[in-house]
């Protein structure tokens, strides 16, 4: 049997915390530590995990072969850039980077040194997603909404590379073709920073795009409904729930029995951020692909920019 893999979390606030409880919980990693800038919340998240608090990044470079990096987004860089080049494979939240700069200077030292690279876009381990992925063969048009409450953590960055940017992952990992147009409407609310903001995105394919991402909505909601031929699918992250349409006859007949079939799927819940870090190590353990590569990474990152030089051209 393969030995454990030896791994930590650099950055242990509100999401990092869960990322170190999912590395305890798994057989065939071993966390070995936790490592935060503020002291107090490190020794916190230590003590109840019953692992070590270690206050220097650097301090576990001969401990651990994996990593993972949930500090703020603009530590990001430097923090991976450290573990790369000491041969650690690292797992980062997203954003990945603040730049696309950065983001591809990652991506090409992981690749030099040979290391798994994964980004955090947690929703690609969502049930939901997993579920529907068989029934999505060709989108024509995807509508998404990731609408959330405002809380003071994750503000470092707009409501963009906040909330929007799982969905343009999840959205460019269904449409093969490339963006062709970008179109964006944006504004602060709460913040200095834009905090709801609007996307249409066109791919060469044909395929149209639409986008809402919040900050500052009163309910919490993450949907993308997609349109296909003969088909209309509706994912719902939260809930875990898939609701398909599919059309079953071309003549409508009358009102009372309208040609569509309707399934629902209420999936068992699963813990999406258990099975992203679990897919982490084996890739590490399997020296197997990451799901969500630095690469796909950084395509996400790349169109929220373009989203995000679209708010500002407007201002």
């Amino acid at each position: 049997m393969t030995s454990p893999l030896p791994c930590a979390v650099v950055g242990v606030g509100y999401l990092g915390r869960f990322h170190a409880q999912k590395y305890k919980i798994l057989e065939e990693a071993n966390l070995v530590g936790v490592c935060d800038i503020n002291e107090e919340v490190g020794q916190k998240v230590a003590e109840e995990l019953g692992v070590p608090y270690i206050k220097n990044p650097e301090d576990l470079l001969p401990l651990v072969k994996a990593v993972t990096i949930a500090a703020t987004t603009s530590s990001h860089f430097e923090l991976c850039k450290l573990f790369l080049e000491n041969g650690v494979h690292v797992h980062v939240e997203k954003p990945m980077t603040t730049t696309v700069k950065e983001a591809e200077e990652l991506c090409s030292l992981a690749e030099k040194k040979q290391l798994k690279f994964q980004v955090g876009h947690v929703e690609r381990f969502n049930a939901a997603l997993v579920a529907a992925r068989e029934q999505l063969k060709e989108p024509l048009f995807m509508e998404s909404h990731r609408l959330a409450p405002f809380k003071p953590r994750g503000v470092d960055v707009d409501v963009v590379l906040d909330l929007m940017i799982h969905d343009l992952d999840v959205i460019l990992s269904l449409v093969s073709a490339p963006v062709k147009t970008v179109s964006a409407v944006g504004t602060p609310v709460l913040t200095s920073t834009t905090d709801i903001a609007n996307a249409r995105l066109e791919f060469e394919s044909g395929a149209i795009a639409n986008l809402t991402a919040s900050r500052v909505s009163l309910n919490a909601q993450r949907k993308i409904r997609v349109f296909q031929k003969d088909q209309y699918l509706s994912i719902d992250f939260g809930k875990q729930e898939v609701s398909l349409l599919t059309k079953t006859d071309s003549v409508v007949k009358d009102l009372s029995s309208l040609p569509f079939r309707h399934d629902i799927w209420s999936l068992e819940k699963s813990d999406a951020l258990l099975e992203e870090t679990r897919a982490f190590v084996k890739s590490v353990l399997e020296d197997t692909p990451c799901v969500v590569s630095g690469r796909d990474g950084l395509v996400a990152l790349k169109l929220a920019r373009q989203i995000i030089e679209c708010i500002q051209r407007r201002k």
